[in-house]
């Protein structure tokens, strides 16, 4: 009975390894732990729990490298690389207007202090990025995206202790920056991405947030005046203001509409190709939904307090490791739907081979 506890228990451990490993190796690596243990030992030998696990996840670690040398892992990083850093180009560029164009709405004396160095490097630095996607100068559009997320990360980390706050709050985008870097650094042919979603499909990731950034600014500079005479109807839905319903749910529906076809430029690609947008991007949306559910209350603490409330260890912990935790669970999640995918196909393939009536 011992050596039967052994057995088990020692199985338990070698699942760590890779299921192709475990198919050719499995029954001698157990052949050989069973042999090396000591007379009525019933669980494994701490260096052998060590080693085990060590070298299994090693080996799932190569596995798991060779699985992102696939075409489609290169073809969805190339478009997210190039899809984020239009959306990130065209936040870059609705920031930058937002300090140029004063909104009627503000009281008298009170507007933008106007655009600063760094809000103008943000939009020539993605519209770099964008243009050298485009033209297949793959180092080049990596090379600005590092620089970047680089230059994010230097302006934000001094800001951690007196304005949480503003750090917690631009994380999203900084999470977006270090995707587009990252999609952009995976190599892929001169012009993937062209050839990969022809022209509707990239008129349309380029011209919506375009169009979006376009109707947000318009309602900006048309939003009812703060002064005036009289009764004034003045609706506000997510900071979109205009003087009746009507108007408030035409721009909405512009943005949905805009947003609905960056959605079908992306759903119409070949479904592992799509597979693997969502699972670049989903780190980014787990992050802001973090965000925006368990740090509520620390957000609106913070306001009420009127002065800064460090985050605690746990909390930072959270919000760094949410966004890998989320990728690599989209990956192993992927990887199992295609599996068993192919191992359906494998079975109707056998069975169309089989003679009937055998």
């Amino acid at each position: 009975m011992s050596s039967d506890d052994l057995e088990r228990r020692y199985r338990r451990l070698l699942s760590v390894y890779p299921w192709e490993h475990r198919r050719v190796y499995e029954d001698e690596m157990l052949a050989v732990l069973i042999a090396g243990a000591r007379p009525g030992q019933r669980r494994p030998a701490a260096a052998d729990v060590r080693n085990l696990v060590g070298a299994g996840l090693r080996a799932r670690l190569r596995v798991g490298a060779r699985g992102f040398t696939e075409p489609s892992w290169a073809d969805a990083a190339t478009v997210t690389g190039l899809l984020v850093g239009v959306v990130l180009l065209a936040l870059a560029g609705k920031a930058l207007l937002d300090q140029l164009i004063r909104s009627p709405s503000l009281p008298t004396g009170y507007g933008p202090g106007g655009p600063d160095l760094v809000d103008w490097l943000r939009v020539v630095g993605w519209a770099g990025v964008c243009v050298a996607a485009l033209a297949g100068w793959r180092w080049a559009a990596t090379g600005l995206a590092w620089v970047g997320v680089l230059g994010w990360a230097a302006l934000i980390a001094p800001r951690t202790s007196d304005n949480p706050t503003y750090v917690v709050d631009t994380l999203p985008q900084f999470a977006l920056a270090v995707v587009a870097a990252a999609a952009l650094t995976v190599p892929a042919p001169r012009r993937r991405a062209i050839a990969l979603l022809g022209v509707r499909r990239l008129l349309a990731l380029v011209l919506a947030p375009t169009a979006m950034v376009a109707l947000l600014v318009t309602n900006r500079v048309t939003s009812p005046t703060f002064d005036f005479v009289g009764e004034v109807s003045y609706k506000v839905f997510y900071g979109i203001e205009a003087s009746s319903g009507l108007v408030v749910w035409l721009y909405i529906a512009g943005l949905a509409a805009a947003a609905l076809a960056m959605l079908v430029a992306v759903a119409t690609l070949t479904p592992d190709v799509r597979r693997r947008i969502v699972v670049m991007l989903l780190p980014v949306v787990a992050l802001a939904m973090v965000i925006d559910s368990a740090l509520a209350g620390w957000v609106t603490s913070t306001m009420n307090m009127g002065h800064a409330i460090p985050l605690v260890p746990a909390q930072w912990a959270m919000l760094v490791l949410v966004a890998p935790v989320t990728f690599l669970a989209g990956v192993l999640i992927v990887r199992r739907r295609e599996e068993t995918l192919r191992m359906v196909a494998l079975g109707r393939d056998a069975d169309r081979e089989q003679p009937a009536g055998k």
